[in-house]
């Protein structure tokens, strides 16, 4: 069958791969358009574009999917099916109605939970146990279609969103190749949402990031963890300046400590929570790549009493 595929990220590669890999023919991949880095000079491909130019196929980069003249393009393909990872747009009636059968959504969550930009982000900082990805038929609501299929994955007590999001990404790539075989062929039975247990995933912002200490270890560690690799936990440092945090340790046997104060205890630099202390593995002060947080500490000579979070 004359497959489109439509994504962004790294996450989106695995499935892109093995649509190639499939006896199904990708006949164009949409993709952002290139974006600056962060030093703002240079145009970088997205990982999609890169891994499509590898395999030689066609190209687009629309900076509008509603753009008729882009809708057109392809609609000109004749195109059975599309498939989308992670693109980055919301796509537009018109545009779902340019391919034959419809176009088939990968989500990372566990439809109807976590409908919406950061699911994965959202489940590790709520404490969900499990996880997972559906595949689901693309309509005009977010992430309300049809489901097709799902694969369940269990939430780790040390993932950080960024792994979930890697194990995710390759487990769900055969789970979308056999939703294109299914919704292709006909064998497809999509299964409508209930509206019961419906819970929404916005995207992260910088505040969602910023670390509250005087909320207990475990929401601590949750918080950190669902914020990294992206946008990055963070703290204000004793002077006011601000640090990057890797994922904690909660330390359920040291003594308590007022939130945010930092201390040296045998070795690892503790900071204080509203419940037991955490503690941090590296940081990295504004300027500067992550550190130990051991070797941080020793540098910084702090006086006592210092804490994090206070500006």
């Amino acid at each position: 069958m004359r497959v489109i595929f439509a994504g962004t990220p790294d996450v989106a590669v695995p499935s892109l791969e093995a649509l190639v890999a499939s006896p199904h023919e990708v006949v164009a991949v949409i993709t952002q358009p290139d974006a600056r880095g962060r030093r703002g000079k240079t145009l970088h491909p997205s990982p999609v574009k890169v891994a499509a130019e590898a395999h030689g196929l066609p190209v687009f980069t629309p900076v509008d999917a509603k753009d008729p003249a882009f809708i057109a393009d392809i609609a000109a393909l004749d195109a059975d099916c599309a498939a989308v990872v992670a693109y980055g747009q919301i796509l537009k009636e018109d545009l779902l109605g340019a391919v034959r059968t419809g176009w088939i959504n990968l989500h990372f969550s566990l439809l109807p939970t976590w409908r919406g930009a950061a699911p994965v982000q959202r489940s590790i900082m709520a404490g969900d146990e499990f996880t997972g990805a559906s595949t689901f038929v693309l309509e005009k609501g977010l992430d309300t279609g049809p489901v097709i299929g799902t694969l369940t994955e269990r939430i780790r007590p040390t993932d950080t969103a960024g792994e979930l999001l890697d194990r995710l990404a390759h487990a769900g790539a055969p789970l979308l190749v056999n939703s294109v075989d299914a919704l292709t062929s006909g064998q497809a039975a999509p299964v409508a949402q209930t509206e019961d247990g419906v819970s929404y995933a916005a995207k992260l912002t910088r505040d969602d990031a910023y670390v509250q200490w005087e909320r207990p270890s475990h929401f601590v560690d949750r918080q950190i963890r669902g914020c990294t690799p992206a946008p990055g936990a963070w703290t204000t440092l004793p002077d006011g300046s601000v640090a990057k945090l890797g994922p904690v340790v909660q330390v359920a046997d040291a003594a308590a400590t007022v939130p945010g104060q930092l201390r040296w205890d045998d070795g690892k630099v503790l900071v204080g929570t509203g419940t037991s202390p955490v503690a941090l593995s590296t940081i990295a002060p504004a300027g500067k790549k992550p550190m130990d947080a051991a070797a941080w500490w020793r540098g910084a000579r702090l006086p006592e009493g210092s804490a994090l979070g206070e500006a």
